[in-house]
């Protein structure tokens, strides 16, 4: 199907600082009414996907955006049309939430959706707003296991974390695995390990991180119930989406020791990569630290990506 017959179409995810977020049912007369989905709808000639959007929550709501970012773009064929939803998160307003077309709306926790039916292009979406801001990657080549196991103990409480050692044999990997899985998951985290997928199964974790040359090598997605991967160009970036995984790790970003003398993306080159938006959320990595989590959220990050950050 061409482009010419794919509408455009913008939503947006309502946040609050707690990380809920607000879903809308979909009004008689429409279709698939009744169902549940984010609130937006087409892009008229001659808009921005901001400027439709904040239309759209002025039209169905009567609340005036104030600061959104852009997030996710996905393709959905319905039986009635062929959809590009460009995802944003909305992250304040004005006015309180007004049901103008007879809607209904409900307050939800990532995770924990207690509305039904959802309309199904949404299934991915809330999978991604699980997801946490910022994701922790181990640095024990660095600072040491027994330094990196007791941070991880008495840092902060990462909502992910990946275990990231190369330099281990796989008794040794599995061991430290075994040990962080305890404390990350003790701390309410997912744990990932950046290793061959077949070593992981046996292992206590969530998922699987894919290194470029696996992401290059697979057919499809490994089965875990969270997979991500690293990009260093749009390809990769448009691959990981392709492949269906969960997020992307894309950098470097900024200067950073792990890559000596190699030219950084910088945020232009970042927000290239994505082009018209990418459809897993994306990190950006790299020389990044949570105060850099404004500036990755405005150019279409999910958030940022720490190594050496996470643990000083």
């Amino acid at each position: 199907m061409s482009d010419s017959k794919i509408i455009e179409v913008v939503a947006g995810a309502l946040m609050r600082p707690d990380g809920s977020f607000m879903l809308g049912s979909r009004p008689e007369g429409k279709p698939y009414a009744g169902y549940w989905e984010f609130p937006g709808g087409k892009v008229e000639p001659g808009e921005s996907g901001e400027q439709a959007l904040a239309r759209e929550l002025y039209e169905e709501m009567g609340i005036e955006m104030e600061a959104a970012t852009p997030w996710l773009s996905k393709v959905h064929h319905y039986e009635h049309a062929s959809v590009r939803l460009r995802f944003f998160r909305v992250w304040s307003w004005r006015g309180e939430p007004q049901p103008r077309e007879g809607q209904r709306f409900a307050w939800q926790t990532p995770g924990a959706c207690t509305v039904q039916p959802m309309l199904p292009a949404n299934g991915p979406i809330l999978k991604s707003l699980e997801l946490p801001a910022a994701y922790a990657i181990s640095c024990a080549h660095e600072i040491g296991v027994d330094a990196q196991l007791r941070r991880l103990e008495q840092g902060p409480a990462w909502g992910m974390v990946q275990i990231r050692e190369p330099q281990m044999t796989r008794v040794e990997l599995a061991d430290f695995v075994a040990k962080a899985a305890a404390i990350v998951h003790g701390r309410g985290g997912k744990l990932l390990v950046n290793a061959d997928p077949a070593w992981a199964a046996e292992w206590p974790v969530d998922g699987v991180h894919l290194n470029a040359a696996r992401l290059e090598a697979i057919a499809r997605r490994p089965d875990f119930a969270w997979v991500g991967a690293s990009a260093h160009d749009a390809a990769q970036v448009a691959r990981i989406g392709e492949l269906g995984l969960d997020y992307a790790l894309l950098g470097h970003v900024a200067a950073t020791a792990s890559h000596p003398g190699a030219a950084p993306l910088g945020w232009d080159g970042f927000r290239r990569c994505l082009t018209d938006g990418a459809s897993a959320p994306v990190y950006a990595l790299g020389g990044m630290s949570l105060d850099d989590l404004d500036a990755a959220r405005r150019h279409g990050a999910h958030g940022v990506a720490l190594m050496r950050g996470a643990w000083r």
